[in-house]
């Protein structure tokens, strides 16, 4: 970070930001997926082994692999979101931190011209 216009780092951050936003919102949706396939393997895996349905080996291993499937699925994109919000969250104090070190002029009172 230089100490001149910070105006380039800003906008550097905000692509950032905007990045780290697309992958959390990325990671929210596999999360989701893999809830949806870990509950229907346990579904799945239940009715089977409870002779609501016919027993098929085929289900069976269907079953346990959505299961198993869902949670990897489900575990790995839950870690790489919480180190995404990390990641926003401080990037995020870092732009305010710049947008503070800009002088800003306040605009005196006049005539609005509408």
């Amino acid at each position: 970070m230089s100490d001149g216009d910070p105006h380039d780092e800003i906008e550097r951050l905000e692509a950032l930001i905007e990045k780290l936003d697309a992958r959390i919102a990325g990671c929210r949706k596999f999360i989701l997926a893999g809830q949806m396939a870990a509950t229907v393997g346990a579904i799945l895996l239940f009715v089977t082994l409870f002779g609501v349905i016919r027993f098929d080996p085929r289900l069976m291993i269907g079953g346990m692999a959505a299961l198993l499937g869902g949670f990897a699925v489900w575990g790995s994109n839950y870690s790489t979101l919480k180190e995404a919000s990390q990641e926003l969250s401080e990037t995020e104090v870092e732009r305010a931190a710049l947008i503070g070190k800009i002088h800003l002029r306040v605009v005196g009172d006049r005539e609005t011209l509408h």
